[in-house]
């Protein structure tokens, strides 16, 4: 073999081998933001069917405005990181239902709209989970935790959006089971974050996060006699800041 061939074959493998590389990182990058998607997908709707309860929160506008530009931006970079035909289907979907979207936060707060969120919150999650899936990465164990950290706080919102709902009037048996369903699932998650040895200054963060959501699940499992949504809203923000430092912490650790 001379050396002119030699070089070509190297030249080749390290192509390859770049391309690899690549694609790894794009898929690493469309998973986050599938991930993104789905969180959003239930805080929005929870918030606004905050709004629709309680319509002088204006300041839960300015909130829903900021996430559906958050919403946007995961698309985009779907969009321009994927090379899967499927995926694309998938987001031109998706881009009409954001639409949709756009214009109910344009109209004031009505019953008919909170039932079409409460689709389109599950159209994103379901466009969300089937990209992610068409983008497998193996992930390693500090990733894995990640990811977990990622799911306990999609449930929690999941969880809110559910109890937001059943109280306001759309108390249907299936969203009952729903918010029974999320509330197990995020138990099955905080186990995994329980099962991990943390140092010390997490162990401080996992025995809060612990303490906050047994205290948190008694007023989600009593919805149908206290509807306190200010104070367990609030709750769920403050448990899902603690959860942020565990998340950062298996950043670091990659």
């Amino acid at each position: 073999m001379n050396l002119k061939k030699v070089f070509y074959i190297v030249f080749l493998l390290s192509c390859i081998t770049s391309m690899i590389h690549a694609a790894t990182r794009g898929d690493i990058k469309i998973i986050e933001a599938s991930e993104s998607i789905r969180y959003l997908s239930q805080k929005m709707v929870k918030d606004y069917l905050f709004l629709y309860r309680y319509p002088q929160k204006k300041n839960v506008q300015d909130e829903l405005d900021k996430t559906l530009k958050i919403l946007t931006e995961n698309l985009r970079v779907i969009a321009t990181t994927t090379k899967d035909t499927g995926t694309k289907d998938i987001l031109e979907f998706l881009a009409y239902s954001k639409e949709q979207i756009k214009e109910i936060f344009k109209q004031k707060t009505n019953e008919e709209n909170a039932a079409l969120m409460l689709d389109y919150s599950e159209t994103l999650l379901e466009g969300a989970d089937a990209i992610a899936d068409a983008h497998i990465y193996d992930f390693t164990e500090e990733e894995k935790m990640l990811m977990t950290t990622k799911k306990v706080e999609y449930l929690l919102e999941r969880i809110s959006k559910y109890y937001m709902a059943f109280n306001i009037g759309f108390n249907t048996h299936n969203n009952q089971e729903q918010l029974d369903s999320a509330i197990e699932h995020l138990k099955e998650n905080i186990a995994k974050i329980n099962a991990y040895g943390y140092s010390y200054e997490f162990q401080k963060d996992q025995l809060e996060m612990n303490i906050v959501w047994q205290e948190t699940e008694l007023y989600f499992k009593q919805s149908k006699e206290l509807f306190i949504p200010s104070l367990l809203l609030f709750s769920v923000v403050y448990l899902e800041s603690i959860v942020d430092k565990i998340a950062l912490y298996h950043s670091k650790n990659q």
